[in-house]
């Protein structure tokens, strides 16, 4: 029977980033994810994933978001690669809706800059918007994206410099609590350590079934569309943006790698699917979902459809994060920084959940993502 420090269960960037903070630190650890490495199962692919300082969410997210940009521009270091992408964001929407409101509170109590721009405005620094008159929209000029994948594969390549053991393609079968820390049976070994750390994201509830975590999988769709207007998402004329209508909120990512602009409906349908019986194809009822918003808002955008993906969210009921060791089983901590919003933070999760793991207390609050809030 293996043995270590820490195992790790689930290698998305969630998992990878806490493998590679656990083994900078010098720990023995062991990641493993069920599927290959790369795979386009989860929530960590997708090409690219959208960051921003202030957070119409909650104004309690900025602390932590901003620890995590200095730490993207360190793993920008170690990899010897860009990752992270400063294009400005545009949050664009009512005034009294939502997303303004909720950005506009962060930005101010956190001293952030940006800029409250009505929709006239607004279209003339982006003219590929049209937008009501009475839309506003806020910028902030440290928005940008990060790179997905490669992202993922930064924090693992760095892990295994330091050290850590990857395995793929390798199910987890059951994570047991035992007097001295953990078990983890897999399809291929049993593993003994003193920490597990469950990162499995929609699979997260089904490898704990005894903690009862309100966690449900959603089906979401993302596409890359080629401009009609080329010369108006050239880069540093357009932005990554949100924009909240009577479609939903939309977010969308300006064209990188060659591809079209990226833009997705946030929560899609809010579905909630099997994880691993899911609709991975995407319809025109889904496309439809997208098109409508580009028509209506950013029509020079609203060209044909070049490709498009499914992802997963893994929702909480609240729309937060779950960070905390498992009540009644210390030795297992659930990683769920998801519920849609959480790639951007993976750097700073990674450093909090290596301090859970080796008996530190985190240097950031983390009270809001306790796992017996639900009771």
């Amino acid at each position: 029977m293996a043995s270590c420090d820490v195992v790790v269960c689930g290698l998305g960037v969630t998992g990878s980033a806490a493998l590679h903070a656990l083994a900078r630190r010098g720990r023995r650890v062991l990641g493993i994810d069920r599927f290959s490495a790369g795979h386009d199962r989860g929530s960590s692919h997708g090409e690219t994933r959208i960051i921003r300082l202030s957070y119409f969410e909650h104004p309690s997210y900025v602390p932590l978001v901003r620890h995590a940009y200095a730490l993207w521009r360190e793993l920008e270091v170690a990899a010897g690669r860009r990752l992270l992408h400063i294009t400005g964001i545009a949050e664009i929407g009512p005034p009294d809706g939502t997303l303004v409101g909720g950005t506009l509170a962060s930005a101010r109590q956190h001293d952030i800059a940006h800029e409250l721009l009505a929709a006239s405005e607004l279209t003339r620094r982006y003219p590929a918007f049209r937008l009501p008159p009475h839309y506003v929209g806020v910028v902030q000029p440290d928005g940008g994206f990060v790179e997905a994948e490669a992202s993922v594969q930064a924090f693992q390549a760095l892990a295994q410099r330091h050290g850590a053991e990857l395995r793929f393609g390798e199910p987890v079968l059951a994570i047991e609590p035992t007097a001295d820390g953990v078990r983890i049976v897999t399809g291929n070994a049993t593993v003994e350590a003193g920490t597990a750390i469950v990162a499995a994201g929609p699979w997260t509830a089904a490898l704990l079934p005894g903690a009862q975590l309100p966690l449900r999988a959603t089906r979401q769709v993302m596409g890359w569309f080629a401009p009609l207007e080329p010369e108006a998402f050239v880069p540093g004329r357009f932005p990554a943006f949100l924009i909240e209508s009577e479609y939903g909120v939309h977010y969308g990512i300006p064209p990188f790698n060659g591809r079209g602009i990226k833009v997705a409906r946030h929560h899609h349908r809010d579905e909630t699917v099997d994880p691993d019986r899911y609709d991975r194809t995407v319809s025109a009822a889904d496309e439809a979902l997208i098109h409508d918003a580009l028509a209506h808002y950013l029509p020079s955008a609203n060209g044909t459809l070049t490709d498009a993906k499914t992802c997963l969210y893994c929702m909480a009921p609240d729309g937060d994060f779950i960070i905390d060791r498992l009540p009644g089983a210390g030795s297992i901590i659930v990683a769920s920084p998801c519920s849609g919003h959480g790639f951007k933070f993976a750097p700073a999760i990674g450093e909090i959940l290596a301090d859970l793991a080796t008996g530190r207390e985190p240097a950031h609050d983390i009270s809001r993502f306790a796992a017996g809030r639900f009771g």
